[in-house]
C-alpha cells in the first residue's frame, strides 16, 4: 500500500512537486535505462537506509562502470531529482512506486522487477517475549482475515479500496500500557500522512496487533535511517515501515514473522 480521500495528501504532495519542477522538468527517458542490465554506469536514486539502498550499494558502488548512487532522506525527494534529470532512475518498493507514477504522468515503472523481499516488524534485540507475542497476534490476524482486509482497504480492487478500514473493538483492552511504533511516514500505502494523522497498511496492522495484546498504539515519525536505532535504544518498542528482513538488520534487532511480500522496482522518465 484507498479512495480519493485516502490519497489526497499524496496527490497534493505530487502536485506541489510537479509545480516546483517548472521548466527544469525533464520529460524524455534520455537515460537509456530500459532494464536491469542498463543500470551499470548510471545515476541511481534511492532512499537512505532502505533495502533499495542496500541492494544498489552491494551491487554497484565502486564498480568499474562508474555507477553513482544518490541517496535521499525522503522518497519524494528521489522523485523530484528524477524529474529534474539529476538521476537516471529510482529503485524503490513497488506500491509507493505505483503511487508516485500515478501522480506523475512523466514517469513509468519498468516491467522487470529489481528484487523481491519480505516485510516484518523489528523488535529490540533479545526481547523474545514481545517478538513471540506479536507473532501470535499476527498469526491470529491472518487466520481471521484481518490482514487481508487491511490490504484490501488500501490496495484492493477499485470497488473495495477505502471501504473496509480496520476498526478497533469498542471494548479493546489497553491494560498493558503504550506500544511505540517507529516509522517513516513517506511510504504510501504502508505509512503516510492524511492531514496530520499517520495512516496506512502498517499503521492499521500495528493497531490490530495492539488490540490483540492489550496496548495503546503510539506512532512516531522519523527518518527511515533512524528507526533501527530508535528500537535498539528503547525510544521505540517496534519498527514498522515496510521493513525488509536482512542479515545485517538481524544482527541488531529481532524480527517477527513476515506479514507481507513485496518487490523493488525501477522508476524512469518516460
Amino acid at each position: 500500500m484507498k479512495n480519493m480521500k485516502k490519497f489526497a495528501a499524496l496527490a497534493l504532495c505530487a502536485a506541489m512537486t510537479a509545480s516546483m519542477m517548472g521548466a527544469v522538468t525533464v520529460s524524455a527517458n534520455d537515460s537509456g535505462v530500459e532494464s536491469i542490465d542498463d543500470l551499470a554506469g548510471k545515476k541511481i536514486g534511492v532512499q537512505l537506509g532502505t533495502t533499495g539502498d542496500t541492494y544498489v550499494t552491494d551491487e554497484y558502488e565502486g564498480d568499474d562502470a562508474g555507477t553513482k548512487i544518490e541517496r535521499f532522506n525522503k522518497a519524494n525527494d528521489t522523485v523530484m531529482a528524477l524529474k529534474q534529470g539529476k538521476i537516471d532512475c529510482i529503485i524503490i518498493d513497488s506500491l509507493p512506486a505505483e503511487e508516485f507514477v500515478k501522480n506523475n504522468d512523466d514517469l513509468e515503472i519498468l516491467e522487470e522487477d529489481f528484487a523481491t523481499e519480505e516485510y516484518a516488524i523489528a523488535v529490540k534485540k533479545g526481547n523474545d517475549e514481545l517478538t513471540e507475542a506479536i507473532n501470535g497476534a499476527l498469526k491470529e490476524l491472518k487466520e481471521e482475515g484481518v490482514l487481508d482486509q487491511i490490504n484490501e482497504n488500501y490496495i484492493g480492487a477499485d470497488d473495495v479500496k477505502g471501504t473496509c478500514p480496520y476498526e478497533s473493538p469498542e471494548d479493546a483492552d489497553r491494560s498493558n500500557g503504550t506500544l511505540t511504533m517507529a516509522t517513516n511516514a513517506t511510504f504510501p500505502p504502508y505509512e503516510y500522512y492524511e492531514g496530520d494523522k499517520i495512516v496506512g497498511i502498517d499503521v492499521e496492522m500495528a493497531q490490530a496487533v495492539c488490540d490483540k495484546l492489550g496496548y495503546e498504539l503510539k506512532v512516531e515519525d522519523m527518518e527511515f535511517n533512524a528507526i533501527m536505532n530508535a528500537v535498539a535504544s528503547g525510544k521505540a518498542d517496534i519498527g514498522v515501515a515496510g521493513m525488509t528482513v536482512t542479515e545485517d538488520r538481524k544482527e541488531n534487532a529481532n524480527f517477527t514473522d513476515t506479514y507481507t511480500t513485496a518487490k523493488q522496482v525501477i522508476i524512469v522518465r518516460k
